[in-house]
């Protein structure tokens, strides 16, 4: 399971990376077309917003990490990730947010995030 949790950690932070993160492509490749999110504005977000409004995002300079990876197995080849992200904005302030992820191993044998989560941390 270290060698799972490794894995999808490392996919998880792909998506931290603003090289991705401007590609529709690299980022259809991370995620499955079924995929939801429940940002942390509150917004509902599903496979073809996400590939739309990611790609159109500003990035702010800052950098995103996580910390305290958690991994659970929820069945055969379904797997939920938590854990908390930081991001550093390049004025050296931080919001902190606690991160669900659903991730599925998809019949093509790669692992895909089916869902994701993120709620504001105090």
């Amino acid at each position: 399971m270290n060698d799972l949790a490794t894995h999808l950690r490392q996919l998880e932070e792909k998506l931290f990376d603003p090289t991705i993160r401007s590609s529709a492509q690299a980022i259809a490749g991370l995620l499955s077309p079924d995929f939801r999110e429940i940002g942390s504005s509150g917004r509902f977000w599903d496979f073809d917003q996400t590939l739309e409004a990611l790609p159109r995002e500003k990035p702010d300079r800052g950098v995103t990490s996580g910390t305290d990876f958690q991994l659970k197995l929820l069945a055969e080849g379904v797997a939920l990730l938590t854990y908390q992200s930081v991001h550093t904005r390049s004025d050296g302030s931080e919001r902190k947010t606690l991160r669900s992820s659903i991730w599925r191993l998809e019949d093509d044998g790669n692992w895909r995030m089916v869902f994701h989560q993120g709620t504001l941390a105090a």
